[in-house]
């Protein structure tokens, strides 16, 4: 029996009402975007209730109580609230604001504050809602339960929380992975759309791992579970998505302290001018030249709703856009962190390269009786039976050329040796060539020097027939298209790059080359690439990216952490400041691009907005600008603020 979907479940994941799995379809779609609609409709009256007024007042107070009843309630009830909370806020000001605008025959204004104050709210949830939309359907991909694999091989229905590690799951065709797992019967393929952003299917089959989240596409897959529910890709990837909605640049916090004391100031000034101006001046209280008139136009003026929303409506619509593209920032700061890095370290192994060995080539040292055909055939039949880099490689590159194994007698896999058997009676070894080369001749051992000398910075091994040798030569295969991404980073985002690798200096130094990387750090242990990196932060900020466990210290000291989500460890992916979910680095510039786009913005909203403030506070109360200028100057300048912040929603920065 399925253990049913809790109300306290829904409502603990942080999601708002419109989205909730209680709701029916109908009703789940006019939840959405409400306020924009509450806004739109109360403008509605609030058009008609103008119109009436010139020759029907009493139809067009009922229009306008219809415009306090949809956008005025919620704000009043929210004002309630913080008031019981003992919280001063720009919601406070601004409601005082339109209900006070009653008081002094100015209900129009009030109405037209409160409608176009309730469309800046619902711009600014519309955007964060995007951000939170892709939460929303990483929890609709997570199942609640899986088929177990019983001993009897009878499938049972089992909640996903009860599932520990080791047990065996049924994936059925077109089902979600509930877990990871490993795939130990079966072979299908499954797409990961909804984790990495590719759309392209994937192959599994048996001894493959399977990610919470994909979508198995064929036939039915047994899984043997590697994580509980709780750990797994799905489960962490928005645990990460929950983190980077909590987290807000430093400028946004500092403007929503800003917020509350400015509220308060302004509420104080605004009955401090409505009850000094007529002692000093000789004006009324009432009427549109009163000082209650003018105190409200101040009221109105000074509140800072552009000044508030500046920031956190640009930070969240690059967030969304950068999700679009399959990149996860764990919050704004990251945006600011990112403008401000003047250095883009690599690691090698992973990142630069995609950590796979390629033969370059074979070729016979000295004279040799083996022709090199035979000589591949040889290396193949040993290689076959071991899992290694140089093996994989091997194998790859004899069946590129269709030849076929030898058969090898007293085969032997020598531990920190290599490979040793026999082929027609002649002795064989394949390995390293400085073990190879301790039995050999000073005479061979010489030309084999000499040899190796001529390939600075590649890999070897070294096959040996009876006293024939043959050196094959390797390389770590080089990420496609990172050459002239470098190449863009440098000339177009201005950074400089440098590459940080445990490996050694010749592997690495020929990997710059080829790539146009600045600087090399090589043979660097975790530790001494967290100094590195340490010492360079310092110097200016520095992204770092990297996918394995010995990256994630340093990634953790960078100013920002970038790490690979697909083939990266999760060490490496807690650590880091970005996930790039596909692995795609040519993301890299296009980020830059947009953290530099989203500081600009967020300093266009900031001028407009101190702009607004500053034209029309002073005039508002010297009775130069009427209530409704008042009211239109201030919240046009929010409703403009954001939309330029709904232009980082934008692919192209």
């Amino acid at each position: 029996m399925k253990t049913p979907y809790l109300f306290d479940e829904f409502f603990s994941s942080g999601m708002e009402e419109s989205v909730s799995p209680f709701l029916t379809p109908k009703s789940r779609s006019f939840g959405r975007n409400l306020g924009i609609k509450s806004a739109f409709s109360a403008a509605i009256f609030l058009a008609l209730s103008f119109g009436f007024s010139f020759y029907n007042p009493p139809l067009s107070f009922f229009f306008l109580s219809l415009v306090y009843f949809l956008v005025g309630t919620p704000a009043l009830l929210s004002a309630l609230a913080d008031l019981r909370n003992l919280e001063i806020n720009i919601d406070i000001l601004m409601t005082l604001a339109a209900f006070l605008a009653i008081l002094i025959d100015s209900g129009m204004e009030g109405g037209l504050l409160l409608v176009l104050f309730e469309l800046s709210h619902g711009m600014e949830h519309s955007v964060e809602k995007k951000t939170k939309s892709a939460l929303h359907n990483l929890n609709k991909l997570s199942p609640k339960f899986a088929y177990l694999v019983g001993p009897d091989g009878n499938l049972y229905e089992k909640a996903l929380r009860e599932i520990v590690v080791g047990e065996k799951i049924f994936v059925k065709n077109g089902e979600i992975v509930p877990l990871d797992g490993k795939v130990i019967e079966g072979s299908s393929s499954v797409n990961l759309v909804h984790l990495t952003g590719e759309s392209l299917p994937v192959s599994k089959g048996p001894g493959d791992m399977v990610a919470a989240g994909a979508r198995n596409l064929e036939s039915g897959l047994t899984l043997e579970v590697d994580r509980i529910s709780t750990e797994s890709t799905l489960s962490r990837i928005i645990r990460l998505i929950l983190a980077a909605g909590e987290s807000k640049p430093k400028l946004q916090r500092w403007l929503d302290r800003f917020g509350k004391h400015y509220a308060s100031a302004i509420i104080l000034l605004t009955f401090l001018f409505a009850l000094v101006l007529p002692l000093l001046f000789s004006m009324s209280y009432l009427g549109k030249e009163g000082s209650l008139y003018r105190a409200l136009a101040f009221l109105i003026a000074a509140s800072p709703c552009a000044l508030i929303i500046a920031t956190p409506t640009a930070y969240l619509s690059a967030m969304s856009a950068c999700a679009r593209r399959g990149i996860l920032l764990k919050g704004g700061t990251t945006l600011d962190a990112l403008s401000s890095c003047s250095i883009l370290a690599f690691d090698k192994t992973g990142t630069l390269t995609l950590g796979k060995l390629v033969c370059l080539g074979f070729e016979a040292i000295g004279d040799s009786s083996v022709p090199l055909d035979v000589a591949l055939k040889i290396a193949y039949g040993l290689e076959r039976h071991v899992t290694h880099p140089i093996a994989t490689a091997i194998c790859h590159l004899a069946e590129s050329k269709h030849a076929s194994p030898a058969n090898i007698a007293d085969f032997q896999s020598i531990p920190g040796f290599g490979l040793v058997g026999s082929f027609e009676g002649k002795p064989l070894f394949i390995g390293l060539p400085e073990t190879g080369a301790q039995k050999l001749s000073e005479s061979r051992k010489k030309k084999l020097e000499e040899r190796l000398q001529q390939f600075h910075g590649e890999i070897f091994a070294l096959l040996t027939v009876s006293e024939d040798l043959f050196l094959f030569r390797f390389s770590d295969q080089i990420r496609p298209g990172i050459a002239e991404l470098i190449q863009k980073i440098k000339t177009v985002d201005r950074l400089k790059t440098i590459m940080l690798t445990g490996d050694n200096s010749a592997s690495a130094n020929a990997i710059a080359s080829v790539l146009g990387i600045d600087t090399v750090e090589a043979n660097l242990r975790p530790e001494d690439k967290l100094a590195k990196v340490t010492e360079l932060s310092e110097e200016g900020g520095l992204a770092m990216v990297g996918d394995g466990i010995n990256d994630a210290p340093a990634l953790a000291r960078a100013t920002v952490g970038i790490s690979m989500g697909k083939v990266g460890s999760w060490a490496a992916v807690d650590a880091s400041d970005v996930v790039l979910l596909n692995d795609d680095l040519h993301l890299l510039s296009w980020l830059f691009s947009k953290a530099r786009q989203t500081l600009r913005i967020v300093k266009q909203n900031l001028t407009l907005a101190l702009c607004v403030i500053g034209f029309a506070t002073l005039p508002a109360l010297l009775g130069l600008v009427p209530l409704w200028v008042a009211v239109i100057l201030h919240e046009g300048g929010t409703v403009l603020v954001g939309l330029n912040s709904l232009r980082l929603l934008r692919a192209k920065p």
